[in-house]
């Protein structure tokens, strides 16, 4: 369905502008943990359940483990006691963010212009901004951009996508991005609006970029959680799912990146509704997770690469978080994430790690990442954006440019790779044929010339 935006003037009325969220978490720190033995992440994840700790890395308590590097959220008014706790057995650990309520204070925004010309990619955007900033992006490039409707979430608001590409009457193949999975990952959404401006700057000019538009559409969604991200910015800052709710529930939200039909629930996910990860109560089960599915099964032929943006931890993940299952091109996906990698590291020199979460990260299943590589989606990755925990889900302002910048690099290298596998043939093809009509009528002018 595409949305029939004859004008935005109308989205400019009632706009809810930013009145300030309950930033709250006076006195927390963010302290990083390193279990060496098997003693010590018993007791670790013991503390989960005796304190009110907040798990920032692993996604979950089964996934702490002997060298895991645990990043956790401590109240103030618990951090004595942890401290106490660690130091009686022995446990490494440091603080990584020493006052949680000042990162948060220093991402609550102003009032931003929502004209496109002026509109700042370099800051944080809430959800109807990002809205209307799509609106405009359709109306300023008609001639490739279309602004669809993918679905609505649980609270009924629209899931909305940009297509963008030449228009064709034929299928085209195309490049899958979403955003915003998770509510708490703000540097996501972030990316898509950066990765679109760099899109829409550059086709004109960029042969590269004009080719990529003529032979492939880019379904590009910057929010897919929205509920969960209008939460973010108006209650919970750290909120992470969505905000669903079940018949006997004690808790909000599904983790929509376990609730895909890839293993459901079968490692690194939870069946507890009040868990981060909780699965839902069945695969698909929550609207936004069916949207996307009902979306990539109708064009499963035609996707030829499925990213997936979120933060952080400064990783390049492909196919599977099961460990017990190998992409059937696992070299193939793993030499080209190395050369993204790559790719990043020259542009601000950040490093990337890449390989399966099951080994470089953690166990989870219900990814849509695996999903899609299970939907024969050839090239399929999660790209975990900055930082490896300084600031967390947290990062400045200031460093969104430069997160972005690099991320892009990696990302259009791949797109670049993606593309010369389905269309190099084709593009040798026509230049050939333009050589040969170019041959023909220099020959055909030098010989009427001689008449």
């Amino acid at each position: 369905m595409t949305a029939n935006w004859k004008s935005s003037s109308f989205l400019l009325v009632g706009i809810l502008l930013w009145s300030g969220h309950s930033v709250g978490h006076q006195g927390d720190r963010v302290l990083q943990v390193a279990p060496e033995d098997e003693n010590q992440a018993a007791f670790i994840r013991s503390l989960l359940t005796s304190l009110p700790l907040h798990l920032w890395r692993p996604a979950t308590a089964e996934d702490i483990q002997p060298g895991t590097q645990v990043h956790v959220q401590v109240p103030g008014g618990h951090l004595q006691k942890l401290e106490w706790g660690l130091q009686d057995q022995a446990v490494q650990h440091r603080t990584l963010i020493a006052d949680v309520h000042s990162l948060l204070k220093m991402q609550v925004p102003g009032i931003h212009t929502l004209s496109l010309d002026s509109y700042n990619y370099s800051t944080y955007h809430p959800a109807d901004q990002i809205t209307n900033w799509m609106v405009e992006v359709a109306l300023r490039h008609p001639d490739v951009v279309q602004l669809h409707l993918l679905g609505q979430t649980y609270e009924k608001k629209n899931i909305l996508y940009l297509k963008i590409g030449n228009r064709s009457e034929q299928p085209k193949k195309i490049i899958w991005m979403d955003c915003g999975i998770h509510a708490r990952e703000w540097i996501s959404p972030a990316f898509c609006q950066w990765f679109v401006k760099e899109i829409l700057q550059t086709y004109k000019s960029d042969a590269k970029v004009s080719r990529y538009l003529q032979d492939m559409d880019f379904y590009i969604v910057p929010v897919l959680n929205i509920d969960g991200y209008i939460y973010s910015w108006q209650t919970n800052r750290l909120w992470r799912k969505s905000r669903s709710i079940y018949p006997g529930n004690a808790c909000f939200g599904t983790d929509l990146n376990r609730n895909f039909d890839s293993a459901w629930c079968s490692v690194g996910a939870s069946r507890d509704p009040c868990s981060e990860t909780y699965c839902g109560p069945r695969a698909e089960s929550e609207s936004e997770v069916k949207a996307v599915a009902n979306l990539v099964r109708s064009r499963k032929a035609d996707i030829v690469c499925f990213f997936t943006i979120h933060s952080y931890g400064q990783l390049i993940l492909m196919p599977y978080g099961h460990p017990d299952k190998n992409a059937s091109n696992f070299k193939e996906l793993l030499d080209l994430g190395l050369r993204a990698a790559e790719a990043i590291k020259k542009k601000h020199g950040t490093t990337y790690r890449v390989g399966p979460p099951s080994s470089i990260l953690y166990n989870n299943s219900g990814s849509s990442r695996d999903w899609a590589r299970d939907m024969g989606i050839p090239f399929s990755y999660t790209l975990e954006l900055r930082d490896n925990g300084t600031h967390g889900f947290l990062l400045p302002e200031e460093q969104i440019e430069a997160t972005c910048q690099e991320a892009q690099a990696g990302v259009m290298l791949i797109v670049e790779s993606v593309h010369a596998k389905y269309f190099s043939g084709a593009t040798a093809l026509a230049s050939l044929w333009l050589t040969i009509t170019a041959s023909y009528v220099a020959g055909w002018a030098l010989t009427r010339g001689n008449l």
